[in-house]
């Protein structure tokens, strides 16, 4: 399967995530390594089987294989953190912002790839899982790294319209049965 595929598989009442999926894929002005890091991080992050079935063959021939195993590690090491560090903001006790964090992230120092790449892709995990502490610690870092914010940005765009698509389509397969 496919982006065409996947593509045909969104309902006409959504057919602007099917123009927006097709030009935040096809128009992106990220490096191919950016874009379908991005666009694999995002799809697992998604939790949507038919998404990460469709992008994920296209996503593991465009990648070597570093990158692709660093944007299947972003999403994973991000669900962790985003969970982690979304929790510790929500709550109005401010002492836990003071405690250990005591999770491993080693990850984050080597993560196998451009480490600009990498931040890209927790970036837009992040997104997708609503932590704004991370959203914040990982545009600093990408900003600090002389990235600009229309590429900051490209990659919050992904991951809207990769997890738009995922709810659409899972709602679709829910509504079917």
């Amino acid at each position: 399967m496919s982006l065409d595929a996947l593509k045909s598989a969104i309902p006409d009442y959504a057919r602007d995530l099917r123009l927006n999926l097709g030009s935040v894929i096809g128009d992106s002005g990220l490096s191919q390594q950016q874009l379908w890091g991005t666009v694999l991080a995002c799809a697992i992050a998604s939790r949507s089987p038919e998404v990460l079935r469709e992008l994920e063959e296209e996503a593991n021939a465009k990648l070597s294989p570093e990158a692709y195993t660093a944007a299947k590690t972003a999403a994973a090491v991000m669900a962790m953190s985003n969970v982690f560090h979304r929790t510790r903001h929500l709550l109005s006790d401010p002492a836990y912002g003071t405690l250990r964090t005591g999770l491993r992230m080693n990850v984050l120092g080597n993560p196998g790839v451009e480490k600009v790449d990498f931040e890209l892709w927790s970036l837009a995990v992040s997104a997708i899982n609503g932590c704004g502490a991370c959203l914040d610690s990982h545009e600093r870092v990408l900003r600090s790294a002389g990235v600009d914010r229309e590429t900051v940005q490209e990659a919050f765009k992904i991951a809207a319209v990769v997890q738009a698509v995922g709810v659409t389509l899972d709602a679709e397969a829910v509504l079917a049965q």
